[in-house]
């Protein structure tokens, strides 16, 4: 176990310009952004940057770091590099931190590490916890709806994780409307706290609201918080002018291709681009403020590779009122066919 250190000293006003936002109805509280990662806390990555993504985040107030059981990469890996960093500088602040993680999919070979078994639950959660370096976390998720397995073993596994201490809160990732209500009620038969959802949302892609999540998330007292807010960075200044040599485009071709900057989306993305700049804001900021107009977004989980990223990020919080007219305007962009 590593001894904390005293090279790292948070803001002591950290808390003073962070919103947060309570989960549904729950008792837990988010900041209204929330440091994802996703992409840069592989091997790949330097120690010293991740660090400073953390301690930036921290400084300003984001006290929830997402996980993944899969995140790297390789797998594992961002566990590992996250939960190093947690123990040697923040051990004397893990109360005033979320980690949360996820039981993702194809972990390791055979017929049990993936999916959403008993089995494949529980010893994910173990996995982790001895990853991280950490005797629990703060929420653990199901990743994703897995048809082959009944939603009461699925459910049942989360409450076993919150009744053996390894996790104090429990939450769904990917699932639709309908099905998030079922596992609610079998949840809420468990007397287990599930406070939140875990699903993709930014201003082009509107699948929560179409699948009838956003809506009975807010209905049934649940979270729910948002990733690839930016769309992969689709929704920022990066693309205005074409593809920069340095893009997670040009670079990096796993998530984001070049087949999705078509002259249309280029399109798009200028003319909501225009509607940010009338406002006084990047795009960017723009992106996720639009996820918090409505109050039914809890938190929207950022990545960044730069700590002035993060920075960037939480600027959106000075303005999350829209008009309707603007409102109306980038629903009408975002509705074109691409």
């Amino acid at each position: 176990m590593f001894e904390p250190t005293a090279a790292y000293q948070p803001a002591p006003g950290r808390y003073d310009s962070m919103t947060y936002n309570r989960c549904g109805a729950s008792g837990l509280k988010l900041p209204a952004v929330s440091l994802g990662t996703w992409h840069n806390f592989g091997d790949h990555n330097p120690y010293e940057q991740m660090k400073q993504l953390l301690f930036t985040a921290f400084d300003n107030g984001i006290t929830h770091f997402d996980i993944a059981n899969n995140y790297g990469p390789e797998p594992g890996r961002a566990e590992k590099n996250v939960g190093r960093i947690v123990r040697e500088y923040f051990a004397d602040h893990r109360d005033e931190l979320i980690i949360s993680t996820k039981a993702g999919y194809e972990m390791w070979a055979g017929p049990y590490g993936d999916k959403g078994s008993r089995k494949y639950l529980l010893a994910s959660l173990d996995q982790s916890l001895k990853r991280l370096g950490l005797d629990y976390v703060d929420i653990f998720y199901h990743h994703r709806p897995d048809p082959e397995t009944p939603l009461e073993e699925t459910m049942g596994a989360l409450a076993q994780a919150v009744s053996s201490g390894k996790a104090l809160y429990v939450g769904l990732s990917n699932y639709d409307g309908p099905t998030m209500e079922k596992a609610a009620a079998i949840l809420n038969e468990l007397h287990v706290p599930f406070v939140i959802n875990q699903n993709k949302y930014n201003i082009i892609d509107r699948t929560v609201e179409r699948n009838g999540l956003k809506e009975a998330a807010s209905r049934v007292g649940k979270g729910l918080i948002t990733f690839c807010p930016l769309a992969q960075g689709l929704l920022t200044n990066r693309y205005l002018d074409g593809v920069p040599a340095d893009s997670r485009i040009a670079t990096d071709g796993r998530f984001l291709k070049s087949n999705a900057l078509t002259p249309e989306r280029l399109q798009q993305i200028r003319d909501l681009n225009a509607i940010a700049l009338d406002r006084g804001q990047t795009l960017a900021e723009m992106s996720l403020a639009w996820l918090l107009h409505d109050g039914k977004v809890t938190s929207v989980l950022i990545g960044a590779s730069k700590p002035q990223q993060i920075l960037d990020n939480i600027g959106a919080l000075k303005n999350t009122t829209f008009s309707h007219d603007e409102l109306e305007r980038i629903d009408e962009i975002a509705a074109r066919q691409i």
